[in-house]
């Protein structure tokens, strides 16, 4: 039987109600700057409502918007473990980055619009956040949003950005790679918080696995749980190409 004949023969209600199931199809790990490439590929092999990111976390697939929360959880831990780095961060510190300047000016996670994601930099500034108002840590004090000129102790250019909430220091610390000077925040190097979350993806090898924790950092976590699920209507409708649903990525 052909896969035309497969779909042909469930018949228009079988393909509405297995529209509404979605199932994970593949882990396809780290985008970066395949991040819009990437979309494309699947948007036209699935449609832009027929595909998703999501996670494995603790045996449930969950969306993005639930795993990350546990991303988070390990940068909260990791900074509240660290009292001179809290108090590095919040004494010299203005802001911080990822890969561009401009990502002091994203506050959510979702991110549908960059060029490539960055989350450790929100983490940590809302994990600082959350101190300002902890009276446990006295050394964290509010701070005025407004713009300020900070300097990149990586590049030593000085840039006028929005200070983050609890960072009173004139550093705009970028937390990125080894050559960065905020590479001790960078998500190989901090571990996940639940051993609970981690799991191995045997015979990939991708950049963190080279640094800081390794297969047990949060970035770990974060791109070993990631799958891409799609709707099962969509994935029969791929005929063959069901074998390589990631192709192409």
């Amino acid at each position: 039987m052909t896969d035309f004949d497969t779909v042909a023969a469930l018949g228009a209600n079988a393909m509405k109600l297995l529209g509404d199931v979605w199932i994970p199809v593949g882990s396809p790990g780290f985008s970066g700057a395949a991040k819009a490439r990437r979309r494309e590929v699947l948007d036209g092999r699935f449609g832009a409502d027929g595909w998703r990111y999501a996670h494995v976390v603790r045996g449930s697939v969950v969306p993005a918007s639930v795993a990350i929360l546990e991303y988070e959880e390990s940068y909260r831990r990791f900074l509240r473990e660290r009292p001179a780095l809290v108090g590095f961060l919040a004494g010299e510190c203005g802001n911080v980055y990822d890969w561009d300047v401009s990502n002091v000016h994203d506050a959510g996670y979702d991110q549908p619009d960059t060029g490539m994601n960055h989350y450790q930099d929100i983490s940590v500034r809302r994990v600082i956040a959350e101190l300002v108002d902890d009276e446990g840590w006295p050394q964290v004090v509010d701070t005025d949003p407004a713009p300020a000129d900070l300097e990149d102790p990586g590049t030593g250019v000085v840039h006028r950005v929005p200070r983050a909430r609890g960072m009173c220091g004139r550093l705009l610390l970028q937390i990125r790679d080894p050559l960065s000077v905020g590479y001790m925040l960078s998500p190989a190097v901090v571990p996940a918080w639940d051993p609970a979350l981690l799991s191995t993806a045997p015979g990939r090898l991708e950049w963190y696995h080279a640094e800081g924790c390794a297969h047990l950092s949060v970035e770990a976590f974060w791109q070993s749980s990631k799958v891409l699920v799609v709707r099962y209507d969509r994935f029969l409708a791929l005929g063959a190409g069901r074998a390589r649903p990631l192709e192409g990525l």
